[in-house]
Parts: C-alpha cells; structure tokens; sequence
C-alpha cells in the first residue's frame, strides 16, 4: 500500500499543543510486565508488535482500529529508569519513548501491514519530533521481538529510502525490545473515552479520520 504516501504530507504535520503538557493527572501506575502476561491465558497464538511514533494517544487509536488487532497498550519502552512515571518519560531524561504493544492475532493481520500503518501514521523524516511534541519520548521506533521483524523492518526501511518515498530519509530507529512499562490507567483508551477532550478533538480525530480512509479495507467490522 505504498500508495498511500497521501497520507502522510496530512497526517503527521499538525502544530497543536504538546503532548508533555495535555495531561497532568497521576493516577495508579502498572509495573512492568512480559509481553505475554498482556493478554488472559488461552491466548498463545498471539503476537505482538511494539511501535513508537510520537503521542502514544495517537498511535493507539489507529492501531485498535485494524482488524486482527486484539489489544493495544500504551506505555514506555528503550529507557533505563525503573517503573518511569508520565511526568518522568515527559522530561526527556528517562530514555523512553511514548510506545504502544500492539497484540495482534497474525492469522488475522501480518506483520507487514503493521508496519505499513506505523510509516504511514506518523512522520518518520523528523528526529525526536511529531509535530509539536518534541523530545526523545517522541521519537519514532521500531521495536523488534525476533529477527523476522528486525528483518521486515529493516527492508522496509531501505526501500521506503531507496524509492525516494519522502523529500527527506526515514530517521526511523530499529531496536531489539527490552523493556516495557504501561502508562498509567488514564492514558489507556484514552481517545475512547475522552473523545471531547480538546487535544482529542483538534488532534487526532483528523489524523484518525485520514487513517480510516487509507486502511478502510483493513478495519474492524461492526
């Protein structure tokens, strides 16, 4: 779906206020835990996917839209800092990015249209920036589970640069997954359940709305 390179001169350019400065709430934390504990047991045949592309409110709300996706968790992963706050990850200081876990049933949707909807959300040319929100915690990665994703991604990579796909090259960072800590509770759903919150509003419903358009053969049914 390459075509769908009109998306991104529209989607990942907005300059509205940061994310650092849309939520102040502390709420209850989660400790970190194994990709596999995410899900109930019984769930074996999943797999699971974890991007970073700035606001993780942002990333969320697309990737929950897609068909095969099970669930998807905001959090923090690439950092050192045990068990990061919001506030902490926000400073810079931390090493984190803003990431989502992204449990995707593989019968259901590849890997490789994962990762064509994580270019194709965000803007991977800006370093450690999406739009207003700018520091380390926005930077756009990859975080890979095995080597068949270390694999896909590095060649998409190398083809999105290659065939000239944006004005500048893909800074997109590929890295093996060490570590992810869940934001707190009132960052997850957050769009779902704040959809007249300002950001949410003024945000990301346009970026969602050109989203479902270019994946409109991939959304989840009613």
């Amino acid at each position: 779906m390459i075509a769908g390179y009109l998306l991104l001169g529209s989607i990942g350019f907005f300059t509205f206020a940061s994310c650092a400065s849309k939520a102040n709430n502390n709420m209850n934390h989660f400790k970190e835990q194994p990709v596999s504990e995410e899900m109930a047991p019984g769930h074996d045949q999943l797999d699971t996917a974890t991007f970073a592309e700035g606001c993780f409110w942002c990333t969320e709300s697309f990737f929950q839209q897609l068909r095969g996706v099970k669930k998807v968790v905001s959090g923090y992963s690439g950092g050192f800092t045990p068990n990061p706050t919001y506030e902490e990850v926000c400073s810079g200081t931390t090493g984190y990015a803003e990431t989502c876990n992204i449990i995707y049933d593989p019968k259901e949707i590849s890997y490789d249209m994962l990762l064509e909807a994580f270019w194709e959300s965000h803007d991977p040319t800006t370093l450690n920036r999406q739009g207003n929100d700018i520091g380390t915690q926005y930077r756009s990665v990859i975080f890979y589970h095995n080597e068949m994703q270390k694999e896909k991604a590095e060649k998409y990579k190398q083809k999105l640069n290659a065939e000239g796909a944006y004005d500048k090259p893909v800074v997109t960072a590929i890295e093996p997954y060490k570590n992810f800590y869940a934001a707190e509770n009132y960052h997850q759903d957050y769009y779902e359940r704040n959809p007249n919150q300002p950001y949410c509003q003024i945000v990301i419903r346009p970026k969602l709305e050109k989203f479902k358009k270019v994946f409109k053969d991939e959304l989840k049914r009613d």
